[in-house]
């Protein structure tokens, strides 16, 4: 593949970075310190971070990184004590990490501006899912000239497969044209990669819609207003984060509508590059409302989209339709 070294990167960095967020959960807990927007961000978020640009930075020292975080309200003397945890885990999979050398990890994230060539990253996408310790992932992509190339993304809550097994975590990776693959966490094999697919639904009535778990992430109305025009018959999945992209690309659910419920509300490339890349190489679609392709020459926004619509291919026209009919 042309970009095999950032295919294997990506996946190290999203592991690693997943190995940061798990210690965090498990030995710190789920406290968080709020942003200037008052959206909640933990030590995890910011370790991930790290993790993620380091491993960027020894690789591919050139490349822009467009991320969510920056060390900003981490170097506030009233939160010493949150730099000081952040250290300590990033200490443990980046032996000798400083004060100094996390903060410049996490700023390596600060791009904000269109390159021909960047990365996008979503530290912790689903923070609130991550503080239940409910569905959460890193999500990494490589964009060049305005096309997502190659994606990873780490959901260290998802099962691995729909029955919800006694094995918890799974990677998924897609580099374009070559296919969409899921492995699970902790195996870092190359025999543990499989294929994945979406399902082959091409009616309503068969198909299963994927939701955002906070309501204040979609309109929930029109949301329903859509199932009910396309006649589906089962009930939603309701999860956070981009995980929804990767269950649709595994065949669990066959729709996953994130419809703006804020006037003037556009979303940010990290919080679905990664998982779009995944569902397309997988076999499906992913459009704004209106059908439009994600266009991602605008830095970190996507500024000339309005929604998500990802579906397994199959049914885009009639979800698209139905939405129109929804929302006319």
């Amino acid at each position: 593949m042309k970009y095999q070294a950032e295919f294997d990167v990506a996946i190290h960095a999203v592991r690693m970075a997943a190995r940061v967020c798990m210690s965090v959960q498990k030995t710190l807990g789920q406290s968080a310190i709020r942003k200037e927007d008052r959206s909640p961000v933990t030590v995890a978020d910011f370790g991930s971070q790290a993790v993620v640009c380091h491993a960027l930075q020894e690789a591919f020292p050139h490349d822009p990184v467009i991320g969510e975080e920056d060390s900003d309200v981490l170097c506030l003397p009233e939160n010493k004590s949150v730099l000081d945890k952040v250290t300590t885990e990033v200490a443990h999979v980046l032996p000798g990490a400083t004060h100094e050398s996390v903060c410049a990890w996490i700023d390596r994230g600060n791009a904000d501006g269109y390159s021909e060539r960047f990365w996008t990253l979503d530290p912790i996408d689903g923070t609130k899912g991550f503080l239940r310790c409910d569905q959460y992932a890193v999500a990494l992509a490589l964009i060049i000239e305005g096309q997502i190339t190659v994606a990873a993304m780490a959901c260290p809550d998802l099962p691995c497969d729909a029955q919800g097994g006694n094995e918890k975590g799974a990677v998924f990776a897609a580099h374009r044209g070559e296919g969409a693959f899921q492995a699970p966490l902790h195996d870092a094999g190359d025999a543990a990669w499989q294929p994945i697919r979406v399902r082959t639904v091409a009616t309503g009535a068969q198909a299963r819609l994927c939701e955002p778990f906070e309501s204040n992430h979609g309109s929930r109305r029109d949301v329903a207003a859509v199932a009910t025009h396309l006649g589906v018959e089962a009930a939603s999945l309701r999860l956070d984060s981009q995980a929804k992209y990767g269950v649709l690309a595994r065949g669990d659910a066959d729709i996953y509508l994130r419809l703006t419920s804020r006037s003037g509300y556009i979303e940010n490339i990290w919080d679905h590059a990664a998982g779009a890349l995944i569902v397309e190489e997988a076999g499906g679609m992913v459009t704004d409302m209106a059908g439009r392709p994600l266009d991602f020459r605008f830095g970190a926004q996507l500024e000339r989209n309005t929604g998500i619509v990802a579906t397994n291919g199959l049914l885009h026209e009639a979800v698209l339709e139905a939405l129109a009919d929804a929302t006319g």
